[in-house]
């Protein structure tokens, strides 16, 4: 196996299926199934949700202000964390939600040595409100809970095959990139993920897949080692 232990990062729109908010039951548990088999091959998963199904923080007649709306986004990620929790638990999964702060009786504050130790005992760890800051994304939360637990690679789940220089949804000759590295990433301006997180992943050498979520056996193929998706790492290999 290529990887012993990876943070998957999961949009919140996605556990909404096609309809892109609240909850499809379907797809939360077509999701969970799919991540309950890459555990079943041995390896250790990780994940932070973002919460974009129940908020985002476009609607100024909603949030006041940045800080308000991030408030509210960080709010829903816990909602979807134990979502995600539950439906682990129906597969019979060991599944524990953490949360950049903690809320006493439903979700304990993140610590990085802990989430390690349930990692190794065959814990999902699904990880919740973002940073626990306004003004970072979750893809940063993502970047920077990877490192904290030592993955092998961040993968982050989408909608489409990859990478494309533009949205392949809307233009049929989008080109798909198989491979790249962090300064192609930032000087096509791609949208893989935020400044601030590929600038994360690069300085620590982390690497980042990114794979179609929507269809669930695709993780099973990349933790086997199968091409899936697009690699962003250090330096574009050759051959």
């Amino acid at each position: 196996m290529p990887y012993s232990r990876i943070l998957l990062k999961l949009s919140g729109e996605a556990l909404g299926g096609e309809q892109g908010y609240g909850f499809d039951p379907a797809t939360l548990d077509s999701i969970a199934r799919g991540i309950a088999d890459g555990v079943n091959l041995g390896v250790q998963m990780g994940i932070v949700v973002g919460g974009g199904n129940i908020f985002r923080g476009q609607d100024s007649a909603i949030a006041s202000d940045r800080v308000n709306a991030d408030q509210m986004g960080m709010l829903a990620t816990y909602i979807n964390a134990l979502a995600l929790k539950g439906s682990f638990e129906r597969l019979g999964m060991k599944c524990t939600a953490l949360g950049a702060v903690g809320v006493p009786g439903v979700v304990d504050r993140f610590n990085a040595g802990a989430a390690r130790s349930l990692l190794a005992e065959g814990h999902v760890v699904v990880f919740a409100g973002g940073t626990g800051s306004p003004y970072f994304t979750t893809d940063t939360a993502a970047a920077l809970r990877a490192l904290e637990i030592r993955a092998d690679s961040l993968v982050k789940a989408t909608k489409v095959n990859g990478v494309y220089d533009r949205d392949p949804v809307k233009h049929a000759d989008a080109v798909f990139f198989e491979e790249l590295d962090y300064d192609q990433v930032l000087g096509l301006n791609l949208k893989v993920m935020d400044l601030t997180a590929i600038s994360l992943c690069r300085d620590n050498g982390l690497e980042v897949r990114v794979i179609n979520i929507r269809e669930p056996e695709n993780l099973v193929k990349l933790l086997r080692g199968e091409k899936i998706g697009s690699v962003v790492t250090a330096r574009r290999e050759s051959g």
